[in-house]
Protein backbone atom coordinates (compact mmCIF):
# COMPACT_ATOMS: atom_id res chain seq x y z
CA UNK A 1 0.00 0.00 0.00
CA UNK A 2 1.40 3.39 -0.94
CA UNK A 3 1.56 6.31 1.49
CA UNK A 4 -1.17 8.13 -0.46
CA UNK A 5 -3.44 5.07 -0.45
CA UNK A 6 -2.89 4.59 3.27
CA UNK A 7 -3.79 8.24 3.98
CA UNK A 8 -6.91 7.99 1.81
CA UNK A 9 -7.96 4.80 3.63
CA UNK A 10 -7.31 6.46 6.99
CA UNK A 11 -9.37 9.52 6.02
CA UNK A 12 -12.23 7.29 4.81
CA UNK A 13 -12.16 5.32 8.07
CA UNK A 14 -12.25 8.55 10.09
CA UNK A 15 -15.26 9.81 8.12
CA UNK A 16 -17.06 6.49 8.52
CA UNK A 17 -16.35 6.37 12.25
CA UNK A 18 -17.70 9.89 12.63
CA UNK A 19 -20.89 9.10 10.67
CA UNK A 20 -21.67 5.79 12.39
CA UNK A 21 -22.46 6.70 16.03
CA UNK A 22 -26.12 6.92 17.14
CA UNK A 23 -28.27 9.40 15.27
CA UNK A 24 -28.84 12.77 16.88
CA UNK A 25 -32.48 12.47 15.74
CA UNK A 26 -33.45 8.82 16.32
CA UNK A 27 -36.06 7.13 14.16
CA UNK A 28 -39.52 6.68 15.63
CA UNK A 29 -42.56 4.78 14.43
CA UNK A 30 -46.10 4.67 15.69
CA UNK A 31 -48.93 2.47 14.45
CA UNK A 32 -52.57 2.60 15.47
CA UNK A 33 -55.59 0.67 14.20
CA UNK A 34 -58.84 2.63 14.14
CA UNK A 35 -62.05 0.93 12.93
CA UNK A 36 -59.99 -1.64 10.97
CA UNK A 37 -57.77 0.99 9.35
CA UNK A 38 -54.07 0.80 10.13
CA UNK A 39 -52.38 4.17 10.44
CA UNK A 40 -48.59 4.10 10.54
CA UNK A 41 -46.23 7.04 10.98
CA UNK A 42 -42.45 6.93 10.47
CA UNK A 43 -40.33 9.90 11.46
CA UNK A 44 -36.99 11.00 12.82
CA UNK A 45 -37.30 12.61 16.26
CA UNK A 46 -35.32 15.85 16.65
CA UNK A 47 -34.22 16.82 20.16
CA UNK A 48 -34.35 20.41 21.43
CA UNK A 49 -31.03 20.30 23.33
CA UNK A 50 -31.68 23.63 25.07
CA UNK A 51 -33.26 25.27 22.03
CA UNK A 52 -36.83 26.59 21.67
CA UNK A 53 -39.00 24.64 19.19
CA UNK A 54 -41.14 27.55 17.92
CA UNK A 55 -40.08 30.11 16.75
CA UNK A 56 -36.51 28.99 17.45
CA UNK A 57 -35.74 25.76 15.58
CA UNK A 58 -38.75 26.30 13.28
CA UNK A 59 -39.85 29.81 12.27
CA UNK A 60 -43.48 30.89 12.26
CA UNK A 61 -45.01 30.65 8.78
CA UNK A 62 -42.33 28.26 7.46
CA UNK A 63 -43.27 24.94 5.83
CA UNK A 64 -41.63 22.24 7.93
CA UNK A 65 -41.83 18.47 8.19
CA UNK A 66 -42.34 17.41 11.81
CA UNK A 67 -39.11 15.47 12.03
CA UNK A 68 -35.52 15.54 10.85
CA UNK A 69 -33.48 14.20 7.93
CA UNK A 70 -36.37 12.66 5.94
CA UNK A 71 -39.92 13.93 5.72
CA UNK A 72 -42.29 12.34 8.20
CA UNK A 73 -44.35 9.65 6.43
CA UNK A 74 -47.92 8.57 7.13
CA UNK A 75 -49.41 5.43 5.63
CA UNK A 76 -53.08 4.49 5.90
CA UNK A 77 -54.75 1.30 4.67
CA UNK A 78 -58.15 3.00 4.17
CA UNK A 79 -59.43 6.52 3.66
CA UNK A 80 -59.32 8.79 6.71
CA UNK A 81 -61.25 11.89 7.58
CA UNK A 82 -58.80 14.36 9.13
CA UNK A 83 -60.26 17.51 10.61
CA UNK A 84 -63.38 16.83 8.52
CA UNK A 85 -61.61 16.38 5.16
CA UNK A 86 -60.95 13.10 3.32
CA UNK A 87 -57.49 11.65 2.81
CA UNK A 88 -57.52 8.57 0.51
CA UNK A 89 -55.70 5.38 1.49
CA UNK A 90 -51.99 5.54 0.65
CA UNK A 91 -48.60 6.90 1.68
CA UNK A 92 -47.96 10.60 2.30
CA UNK A 93 -45.32 12.90 3.69
CA UNK A 94 -46.54 15.26 6.41
CA UNK A 95 -45.71 18.96 6.45
CA UNK A 96 -46.79 21.68 8.87
CA UNK A 97 -46.90 25.46 8.70
CA UNK A 98 -46.85 26.67 12.32
CA UNK A 99 -48.43 30.05 13.04
CA UNK A 100 -47.91 32.21 16.09
CA UNK A 101 -51.54 33.32 16.47
CA UNK A 102 -53.61 31.49 13.83
CA UNK A 103 -54.46 27.85 13.19
CA UNK A 104 -51.59 25.75 11.86
CA UNK A 105 -51.76 24.20 8.38
CA UNK A 106 -51.13 20.46 8.22
CA UNK A 107 -50.32 19.13 4.75
CA UNK A 108 -50.43 15.54 3.47
CA UNK A 109 -48.27 15.36 0.36
CA UNK A 110 -48.16 12.56 -2.27
CA UNK A 111 -44.33 12.61 -2.30
CA UNK A 112 -44.20 10.10 0.57
CA UNK A 113 -40.43 9.57 0.57
CA UNK A 114 -38.94 13.05 0.52
CA UNK A 115 -35.90 14.78 1.96
CA UNK A 116 -36.89 17.04 4.85
CA UNK A 117 -36.20 20.20 2.82
CA UNK A 118 -37.84 19.03 -0.44
CA UNK A 119 -41.45 20.13 -0.07
CA UNK A 120 -43.32 20.24 -3.41
CA UNK A 121 -46.68 22.01 -3.07
CA UNK A 122 -47.88 20.62 -6.42
CA UNK A 123 -47.98 17.15 -4.79
CA UNK A 124 -50.37 18.16 -1.97
CA UNK A 125 -53.19 15.66 -1.45
CA UNK A 126 -54.84 17.41 1.51
CA UNK A 127 -54.48 20.52 3.65
CA UNK A 128 -56.26 20.94 6.98
CA UNK A 129 -56.26 23.58 9.69
CA UNK A 130 -55.75 22.75 13.38
CA UNK A 131 -55.16 24.87 16.46
CA UNK A 132 -52.02 24.26 18.46
CA UNK A 133 -52.14 24.65 22.21
CA UNK A 134 -49.42 24.93 24.79
CA UNK A 135 -48.69 22.58 27.64
CA UNK A 136 -47.06 23.34 30.97
CA UNK A 137 -44.94 20.24 30.41
CA UNK A 138 -42.24 20.48 27.75
CA UNK A 139 -41.32 17.51 25.55
CA UNK A 140 -37.61 17.49 24.67
CA UNK A 141 -37.79 14.98 21.80
CA UNK A 142 -40.48 15.48 19.13
CA UNK A 143 -43.30 13.04 19.79
CA UNK A 144 -46.22 11.82 17.73
CA UNK A 145 -48.88 9.82 19.54
CA UNK A 146 -52.49 8.71 19.64
CA UNK A 147 -53.49 9.78 23.17
CA UNK A 148 -57.19 9.13 22.50
CA UNK A 149 -58.51 6.20 20.46
CA UNK A 150 -62.19 5.24 20.21
CA UNK A 151 -64.14 2.77 18.05
CA UNK A 152 -63.96 4.78 14.81
CA UNK A 153 -61.96 7.87 15.70
CA UNK A 154 -58.74 9.01 17.31
CA UNK A 155 -56.64 12.03 18.08
CA UNK A 156 -53.26 12.13 16.39
CA UNK A 157 -51.07 14.44 18.40
CA UNK A 158 -47.75 16.09 17.65
CA UNK A 159 -45.89 17.57 20.61
CA UNK A 160 -42.54 19.33 20.74
CA UNK A 161 -41.39 21.71 23.42
CA UNK A 162 -44.54 23.14 24.97
CA UNK A 163 -46.53 23.06 21.71
CA UNK A 164 -49.22 20.43 21.18
CA UNK A 165 -50.99 20.01 17.83
CA UNK A 166 -53.99 17.64 17.95
CA UNK A 167 -55.66 16.33 14.79
CA UNK A 168 -59.11 14.70 14.83
CA UNK A 169 -59.00 11.49 12.77
CA UNK A 170 -62.03 9.45 11.76
CA UNK A 171 -61.66 6.06 10.05
CA UNK A 172 -64.51 5.14 7.72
Amino acid sequence: MTGGSFLALLALAACSAKAQPGRRSPRGTITQTVNGTEISIRYYRPVLRGRVAFPGVVSWGRTWTPGADSATRLETTSALEIEGKTLPAGKYSIWVIPEEKDAWTVIFNRAADAFHLSYDESQDALRVQARATTSSQSVETLEMSFPLVDADSATLQLQWGTFVLPLRVHAR
